[in-house]
């Protein structure tokens, strides 16, 4: 009994948590701080943030000395040099040599250092570009959002709007029957109804294709109980509508992350130059290099009168290594006279390059003063275009309730009802699109005005 008992109860609980699982619905802070986590344009930026780290550590290994060691092992078949004692001997021969070399820059035209200041720069720049994309997705997912919430109200507007004709249908067929009504204002209704059932469907294929579309941004794998719940105001909470289009453009200036990553990459071009500069220069390089050879060959033996008397055997590895061990070291340097117009060539392609990050940054901020009062003039427009909607839909409404009266007392034919109903349903769907239009204009400007789309 007991163990029934603890089942039934894994099974409640477990039913409640796959319920709950289901039944979540997603408010915009969660969807654009999970879509920042998963998205793969956003995965893709932070490899090259990675690369940019990669690159810094490539500059400053240029500062370190280099070091390489190097080892052979040759046999050597007939009359050959014996490499220990410098005679022609026709015999075969082993040799082993060993060697190491160390060089450092000591100068080399300040390219090592512009070096290292151009990854930091790129560091910047890569950084730049992930906050940007960031941003980006935001606002994809803000737009997404707003259109699912959108959609989810229109579906009830055409579905109450359904309903209603749904009893009016019910209701004729009942004035029909008592030869209230003529027989072709019941066909009439039957029409309007068989409309209504196709736009709710067209209304949840929509719903349906916004969800997938906003589902995809945040990369969900699963997404057939994705929902949302609307969280959202269409009211200026931050009042940004009572800044002017130069406060907010200024305001822009000063945080906008596509005018940093041009400043940016102005700075890198600059650095570019004075690389390619630096290859006008004179170079230093200190070098120390150590090398020794072992024979394995019998050398030949002489007398006390240097008379040829044999051979015998060669001297012990570690004692040839060390008799033989020579060493190298010094400076050397490289003035550059001529090569090809190659460094100038690339002087002055720099200098074209840095030429056109100019005019990109001059670029960028005209498009950022272009873009901010484009949108303080849609914002303003979308606002008063829900506010006109919120009217019509008044009108509208009253204009319902008087054809209803007029219809129910047989003033008014069945045509003329419906086209009542339809402009009503279409005026309830406009103060829904302008709405969703006018929140998401808002989320704009005050992305331009230094506001978060959602807070940290």
């Amino acid at each position: 009994m007991k163990k029934n008992s603890c089942i039934s109860f894994v099974f409640m609980v477990l039913f409640g948590l796959s319920t709950q699982a289901q039944s979540k619905q997603w408010t915009l802070e969660e969807c654009i701080k999970y879509a920042i986590q998963n998205n793969i344009s956003i995965k893709q930026t932070e490899l090259d943030t990675k690369t940019a780290e990669i690159d810094k550590k490539g500059a400053k290994g240029n500062f370190l000395p280099s070091l390489n060691a190097n080892a052979s092992h040759s046999w050597n078949i007939g009359l050959n040099q014996d490499i220990t004692t410098g005679l022609l001997r026709n015999q075969t021969t082993q040799f082993t040599s060993a060697g190491a070399s160390v060089g450092v820059d000591i100068y080399k035209g300040l390219q090592n250092q512009n070096t290292l200041r151009k990854a930091n720069l790129s560091i910047v720049a890569a950084k730049y570009q992930l906050l940007k994309m960031q941003e980006d997705v935001a606002l994809n997912v803000a737009n997404a959002f707003l259109q699912v919430l959108f959609n989810k109200e229109n579906l009830k507007v055409q579905q109450e709007q359904l309903g209603i004709n749904e009893k009016q249908y019910s209701r004729s067929e009942e004035l029909v029957k008592a030869g209230s009504i003529p027989r072709g204002d019941l066909l009439d209704i039957k029409a309007t109804v068989a409309s209504n059932n196709q736009n709710v469907i067209a209304a949840e294929n929509a719903l349906l294709i916004s969800k997938l579309s906003l589902a995809q941004l945040l990369q969900l794998k699963e997404f057939d109980n994705f929902d949302v719940i609307d969280g959202t105001n269409a009211k200026d909470e931050n009042n940004i509508m009572a800044q002017t289009p130069v406060a907010i453009y200024e305001k822009a200036k000063e945080g906008r992350t596509e005018l940093k990553i041009a400043k940016t990459n102005l700075e890198i071009a600059e650095k570019n130059v004075a690389i390619a500069k630096g290859a006008f220069q004179p170079t230093l390089q200190g070098f120390y290099s150590f090398n020794s050879r072992v024979s394995y060959a019998d050398v030949p033996a002489y007398d006390n009168s240097g008379n040829l008397i044999g051979t015998k055997s060669p001297s012990p590895f570690f004692t040839q290594f060390s008799d033989n061990k020579g060493q190298s070291f010094g400076a050397q340097l490289s003035i550059p006279i001529f090569n090809g117009f190659s460094a100038k060539n690339n002087v002055e392609r720099s200098k074209v390059s840095l030429e056109k990050s100019k005019i990109a940054v001059e670029q960028q901020d005209l498009d950022l003063q272009r873009n901010v009062f484009t949108a303080f003039t849609d914002a303003k427009g979308a606002l008063n275009a829900h506010e006109s909607s919120i009217t019509a839909l008044e009108a509208r409404q009253e204009a319902y309730n008087y054809a209803k009266e007029k219809y129910a007392v047989g003033l008014m034919n069945s045509f003329d009802f419906n086209q009542s109903q339809t402009l009503l349903t279409n005026a309830q769907s406009e103060v829904l699109r302008t709405k969703y239009d006018y929140i998401f204009k808002i989320k704009i400007l005050e992305f331009y005005f230094g506001i978060p789309i959602i807070k940290n």
